[in-house]
């Protein structure tokens, strides 16, 4: 009762919640192009850093790597932006701008925009959690799994796999492959085949002029912290402690918005390199919103935070020992008190 009352609660104070962030979704095209331009630069200047010093130090190499799997990140978020059609405002620029990106992101631009527009109408749904979400079961699924099928979900989701293996596996396989079938994506798996040929040839270009081992020796070590950065964010936003997760029939969007994405306060620097996406609640009321509109629209809408999950990094951390969901305490919880619910529950 108590959840219900609170589920009114939110969506009574925010019922004017389209005609507060509507005018945030304004593009503006000078700071398009200055993100642009202090995204690219650097990317570009590390990168060849990164080449010239693999002759003599591996690792300041790494270094500048972990470095670079930032300003990669605000490149993608450029692309994620360019995806929903929020970041500039003529739509060819937009492709061109986000075909460029995927590029360095390894992430090929359509099928993957059209994957994340389905999370976006769907974030919560125990129906289609396999799609933009890390794969979680509920207390009841874990509960009738065997024992080989409980050991297999630990393993998945431990840290090591979860934050370093599977965003490797993305990159290379999941999103190489058009694994997800709809109905309605088969003409959109086919456009994959043309998203990975444009991010393949020019890296077979670049590694024939450049040293096949250096350039991707470079891009490997690039990628493989970026991934882990883009699945830690990813992870946090949405595998929170008192998240939303609900069946069709009683999921509701701006529920799915404001507790089913968290407020993920950062420092600042932290938060330009990441283009202000740990302000995910937002991004999740109106995906059309540009990232560099975020900050002013928390800052002048207070009540949009109200009754969000707000994390610093440290609790970030917290959220890696969450492993299923809860559906009667509505709630993620650890294994271990799941097997101390389990305990009670055969006590009785």
């Amino acid at each position: 009762m108590a959840q219900k009352n609170i589920d009114k609660e939110i969506k009574e104070a925010l019922k004017n919640w389209r005609s507060i962030i509507s005018k945030y979704k304004k593009k503006n095209t000078k700071k398009a192009i200055g993100q642009i331009a202090s995204s690219f630069l650097p990317f570009i200047a590390v990168w060849v850093l990164m080449y010239f010093t693999l002759e003599f130090s591996l690792t300041l190499t790494i270094l500048l790597g972990i470095l670079n799997a930032f300003f990669l990140v605000r490149i993608f978020i450029i692309q994620h932006d360019c995806g929903h059609g929020s970041f500039i405002k003529s739509k060819k620029a937009s492709d061109i701008i986000g075909y460029v990106c995927s590029v360095f992101s390894f992430l090929p631009f359509k099928y993957w925009a059209e994957t994340h527009t389905f999370h976006h109408g769907h974030n919560g749904q125990l129906e289609t959690r396999q799609v933009g979400d890390m794969p979680t079961l509920t207390v009841k699924e874990f509960r009738a799994k065997s024992w080989w099928g409980k050991f297999k979900y630990k393993i998945f989701r431990s840290p090591i796999v979860i934050f370093v293996i599977a965003p490797a596996y993305y990159l290379i396989v999941t999103t190489k492959y058009p694994f997800l079938q709809f109905n309605k994506w088969q003409k959109i798996t086919l456009t994959l085949l043309k998203d990975n040929l444009i991010i393949i040839i020019p890296y077979l270009i670049i590694g024939y002029f450049v040293g096949w081992a250096d350039f991707f020796a470079v891009q490997f070590i690039i990628l493989f912290f970026f991934g882990i950065i883009a699945f830690w964010f990813f992870y946090i936003q949405h595998q929170h402690e008192f998240s939303y997760k609900k069946w069709k029939k009683d999921w509701d969007f701006l529920l799915s918005a404001i507790k089913g994405s968290t407020y993920l306060k950062l420092p600042r620097v932290m938060e330009w390199f990441t283009g202000h996406i740990g302000i995910h609640h937002i991004h999740h009321l109106n995906s059309r919103i540009p990232n560099y509109n975020l900050r002013k629209c928390i800052t002048e809408n207070k009540i949009l935070s109200k009754y969000v999950t707000t994390l610093s990094f440290k609790d970030g951390l917290k959220m890696m020992f969450l492993k299923l969901w809860d559906e009667e305490q509505q709630r993620m919880i650890t294994f271990r008190e799941y097997y101390k619910l389990e305990k009670m529950r055969f006590a009785n």
